[in-house]
């Protein structure tokens, strides 16, 4: 029984039954704080992927992939555009002087030979210019490759906020050059070989006449044009394979293998970037260059041949000029098209294998740790790829 005598005490607060509501309030959301137990979590707010140097550590759009390769320039021009402008000056100063040197020697060899024996000499004179040639051929091949290795390198690394100098990236870069050699090689061969099969074909049906003379007009357009389509699908499919040998230290199969893998799914991605980039690049030759040349062109034609030593001196400037600003520009788009392939490389291991878990990792880790290097990857096929450096030690 309620006792009739019992009142509830004067401090505490007139509180509604069970299923009432306090007088003057409208129901609502019970009242919140520490009083009544819980408070709302608020959510999470979103913040931007890390972003430790060149590209945030994401999957990359198409126009970053557009447009993070000119910011390689910008980024660490010594060592990009360094070695691209002396690797090129090498090249045109070694062609210059060994395909100069044995041109004029063969001239001259040609101008004082017997007139009975003038034929042989100018065969000879041909042979001789033509192996010259290879010299400096060689040495562009052994260039381009170790101006692709340093140029994958620094794109990998100033992904992850590093700047290295340009000797730092010439000597790593210089113990996988001679695969990177032989991968440029095995290109050169191949294209080399379908474009012989493809012009001996032409050649016995012209040789053969009549009606073969048709048949050899179709063999070279169909096959000039499979022959475009062909070397567009390969490259594109294989376009990642200096990157693999350079960063996760692949032999030259293991790394086509690979790359054939990796641009499953995104080939006409991989396509329309290389094919963009290089539509950039070289309509920005051409109106660097362009003027350069039509001025050198309107000098000659200028000069009386039979003028004086002066009357040279501006087309020679003009020259010198012409050659100069092609080196720039050719270092500039060496440089751009290295890094699109490099960066297409991380953006489709951020996407397949989630690159961009274990470079946010390698970023944040504590000064001192020395966590591995993110790019090799933990497990592999060891007949296929060469010796690993141990995972605790120092990127090196």
């Amino acid at each position: 029984m309620t006792d009739p005598n019992w009142h509830p005490p004067a401090n505490e607060p007139d509180r509604p039954r069970y299923g009432e509501y306090s007088p003057g309030k409208q129901p609502g959301p019970p009242p919140v704080g520490p009083a009544y137990g819980y408070r709302p979590t608020p959510p999470p707010a979103w913040t931007p992927p890390p972003k430790p140097g060149l590209i945030p550590l994401r999957p990359l759009g198409f126009g970053t992939l557009l447009g993070a390769p000119f910011q390689v320039l910008r980024r660490n021009p010594k060592a990009t555009f360094g070695s691209a402008l002396l690797v090129q000056a090498v090249t045109v100063l070694v062609t210059l002087v060994v395909v100069g040197a044995v041109t004029f020697f063969a001239l001259g060899r040609i101008e004082s030979a017997p007139v009975e024996d003038q034929d042989a000499v100018e065969a000879g004179a041909i042979v001789a210019i033509v192996l010259s040639a290879l010299v400096p051929l060689a040495l562009s091949i052994v260039a381009s490759a170790l101006l692709q290795g340093v140029i994958v390198l620094e794109v990998a690394r100033a992904t992850l906020g590093e700047k290295l100098r340009l000797a730092a990236l010439w000597r790593q870069v210089g113990r996988r050059v001679w695969p990177l050699v032989g991968w440029i090689l095995l290109l050169t061969v191949a294209l080399l070989v379908g474009v012989l099969l493809v012009a001996g074909l032409v050649f016995v049906c012209a040789l053969l006449g009549g009606g073969w003379i048709a048949l050899a007009v179709i063999v070279g357009v169909v096959g000039g044009l499979g022959l475009i389509a062909a070397y567009a699908w390969v490259n594109t499919k294989t376009a990642l394979v200096p990157s693999l040998i350079v960063l996760e230290r692949l032999r030259i199969w293991a790394a086509v293998r690979r790359s054939w893998s990796l641009t499953t799914g995104f080939f006409w991605r991989t396509l329309g970037v290389l094919l963009l980039i290089g539509l950039i690049v070289g309509v920005i030759s051409q109106i660097v260059t362009t003027p350069l040349t039509l001025l050198f062109s309107a000098a000659t034609a200028l000069i009386d041949p039979n003028a004086s030593f002066e009357a040279y001196i501006p087309a020679g400037v003009l020259y010198l000029l012409t050659i100069l600003v092609t080196l720039v520009v050719g270092a500039v788009a060496a440089v751009v098209q290295s890094a699109a392939v490099a960066l297409i490389y991380i953006d489709l291991r951020m996407r397949k294998e989630g690159l961009d878990l274990e470079l946010q990792r390698f970023v944040e880790a504590a000064p001192g740790s020395a966590p591995a290097d993110p790019y090799l990857r933990g497990t592999g096929t060891a007949t296929d790829e060469a010796p690993r450096p141990d995972p605790g030690a120092p990127w090196a």
